[in-house]
């Protein structure tokens, strides 16, 4: 069975997703705090993760402005990439256009009425659902 993992990387957190056994949907995972100005960026936590869960594909959302341009929270998550790709020698790392993942886990999380402070708390681990959950769906990820 092959896994897949999510991520959307934050300046404080990253949120982890995880697909089911078969590839067809996202579960929320974890969210682990890191600190950038400690250059801790969660990688031995996620190298744990991936091992244990035999993950073959990490998927970095890579946050692009509307205008298709990369900004500083892209460059920040394609570093993350390359760092992740360094411990994680046998697995694919790709990066994938996560537009309005954040708005939509909001909204969802907005919808289902949960209290400021619960979304705070489960904002990233939803946007790494609707990361993973958006390269899932894709029939041309292989590509």
């Amino acid at each position: 069975m092959v896994r897949i993992l999510g991520l959307d990387v934050g300046t404080k957190t990253i949120g982890v997703a995880m697909s089911d056994a078969l590839g067809w949907t996202a579960q929320g995972l974890t969210t682990l705090k890191i600190d950038t100005h400690q250059d801790d960026y969660g990688i031995d936590e996620l190298v744990d993760i991936v091992k244990k869960y035999e993950v073959d594909t990490v998927v970095v959302g890579l946050p692009k402005n509307m205008n298709n341009t990369i900004g500083e929270s892209g460059e920040r998550s394609q570093h993350f990439a390359e760092l992740l790709a360094l411990e994680l020698t046998d697995v694919k790392i790709t990066l994938w256009d996560e537009r309005l993942s954040t708005v939509a886990a909001e909204r969802s999380l907005l919808e289902a009425d949960l209290s400021r402070k619960k979304r705070k708390a489960v904002i990233d681990k939803m946007a790494a659902v609707f990361i993973l959950q958006g390269y899932l769906d894709n029939p041309h990820k292989g590509a």
